[in-house]
């Protein structure tokens, strides 16, 4: 059985989820392989003190790198699921928000 705590595995912060996170009131988070979105909001909203209006998910396939040397393709990165989950107005992640 997977738990609040082992549904969110950590947050992602690039460049685009900060421009979500800082505009468009959305975070992202790698999520467990067999979460739901019923799941991935009842986690957001115990552990963070949120309002959940909406999780978006997708599965990201595995990336495949290339050896300089040999030129071989290698599969370096596992696949992963993440989810985007939106925020009602006016509420915030404090992990996101970095130095204050």
């Amino acid at each position: 059985m997977i738990t609040v705590y082992d549904i969110l595995r950590r947050p992602i912060v690039t460049e685009k989820s900060s421009y979500q996170s800082g505009d468009l009131n959305k975070y992202v988070f790698e999520v467990h392989k067999k979460a739901t979105k019923a799941q991935i909001k009842e986690a957001v909203e115990a552990l963070f003190d949120v309002n959940v209006v909406r999780v978006n998910v997708m599965n990201v396939p595995p990336k495949r790198t290339r050896r300089a040397r040999s030129r071989r393709l290698l599969v370096r990165r596992s696949s992963m699921k993440k989810a985007v989950v939106s925020l009602a107005q006016g509420q915030t992640i404090d992990v996101f928000e970095g130095v204050k």
